[in-house]
Order: structure tokens, then C-alpha cells, then sequence
């Protein structure tokens, strides 16, 4: 199994840290995570062969030959030195920084759970989440605002809000493709809203986002 860790640095499941149950595990550092090399990311696994196998494709796959030969199909993945470095370094403040984003969500909840038709994703208790992005999901009739609505009326503040993940089976280019299932999926997508949620945010920025929450709504 390969795991897809990508937003997960810093989570655990039952005590142990994701990225760790898989044969590999996949982290990503793309610009918007909880450390970021710009893009990019990090895989990780605890076989010495398989890793030099990787770092190989990764490599394009060059042979030990004088020439350029290639006896399996590689890719120029590498990430630059510079880029590992800085990645390198943020990791020593991961502790810090998966606190920062846990004391967004800690916050949100606090200034917003007494509005009707606003729900925030639960913690299981068989895991600690990084809380990367804060997302609530809405219930319109509720709240008398939908997810766009709010999320526009951020926008005129110049703050960020995005929509959550529209998923794959709703993809234009995946249009003509079979799909099972996806109910879920699409009603999560339909309603949730994704909150800023940098690890650099101040409690008056939550209090600003909220405050522009609150007047939008229009309990019923």
C-alpha cells in the first residue's frame, strides 16, 4: 500500500504519525500546506533498496554508464537542493506549526458554533488531525446564506475563501467516465466552504472572518 499523506503531516492515527502504515508513504509541500518547499513533496519509506530504486526513477532512470542509457522509463522529479533545504528547516517547527492550525479551528468553533446550519468536521477519536484547513459544511436554510454567499462577501473584504474540493467525478474531463458512487462526496462539496487557515493567522483575523460570517447570515 501507498500512502496518500499528502495534507496529513503531522496527524497520527492511533498513536502513530501518517505517511507511516503504507509500504510508502507520500507527503506534499506544495505552497498552501504546513511546510512548503514552493512545491514539490516527500516520499518516504523504511526499505533501503526500495528507496534507492526510487531516488533512481526519480533521476531519470540513467544507467551506471559512461553514455546516457536507460533500462526503465524514469522521470526528472528531483527536487532542487536549495528548495530540500528549506523544507529540511520547517520541518524542526512542525510541532508549532500543526498547534497554530488546531488553534484556528479551535477558535472557529468558538465564535461560530452558535449559528444555526454551521457544522465542522469532527475529530475521530482514534486520531489527533493536523486541522490543515478549517471547512465547514452549511446548511442554507439554516444559516439563510450559502457557501457562496459567504464566501463572496469575503471576497469583498479581500479575504480568501474557497470552495472544498469539487471532486472527480464531477470533473468536466472526467464527464464521460463510469463512476460509482459519489453521493457524499457531491453533497460536501455543495455545501462546505473551506475558512482561512495559515498557520500566521491572529485571533483578530478569525475574529474578522467570523464577524463577516455573522453578518451575512440571515438565521431563520
Amino acid at each position: 500500500m501507498i500512502e496518500d499523506a499528502a495534507e496529513a503531516l503531522g496527524a497520527s492515527y492511533r498513536g502513530r504519525p501518517t505517511g507511516g502504515f503504507g509500504r510508502m508513504g507520500v507527503f506534499s509541500f506544495n505552497g498552501n500546506k504546513i511546510i512548503t518547499t514552493s512545491g514539490g513533496g516527500m516520499l518516504v519509506c523504511d526499505d533501503a533498496a526500495t528507496a534507492e530504486h526510487i531516488r533512481h526513477l526519480a533521476t531519470q532512470a540513467r544507467d551506471p554508464a559512461p553514455h546516457y542509457q536507460h533500462s526503465e522509463i524514469g522521470f526528472n522529479y528531483r527536487m532542487s537542493n536549495v528548495l530540500a533545504a528549506i523544507g529540511r528547516a520547517q520541518l524542526r517547527v512542525l510541532p508549532e506549526r500543526v498547534a497554530a492550525r488546531r488553534a484556528n479551528f479551535a477558535h472557529y468553533v468558538e465564535l461560530l458554533s452558535d449559528l444555526p446550519g454551521i457544522e465542522f468536521m469532527p475529530e475521530a477519536p482514534t486520531g489527533v488531525s493536523n486541522r490543515w484547513l478549517t471547512c465547514i459544511t452549511i446548511d442554507e436554510e439554516a444559516l439563510g446564506a450559502s457557501p457562496s454567499e459567504l464566501r463572496e462577501a469575503m471576497e469583498i473584504e479581500n479575504i480568501e475563501a474557497r470552495p472544498i474540493w469539487k471532486p472527480m467525478h464531477l470533473q468536466p474531463v472526467f464527464a464521460r467516465a463510469r463512476a460509482v458512487g459519489g453521493q457524499v462526496a457531491a453533497d460536501i462539496f455543495a455545501r462546505g466552504l473551506c475558512l482561512p487557515s495559515g498557520s500566521a493567522l491572529t485571533a483578530s483575523d478569525r475574529e474578522r472572518v467570523c464577524g463577516i460570517i455573522r453578518r451575512t447570515a440571515r438565521p431563520a
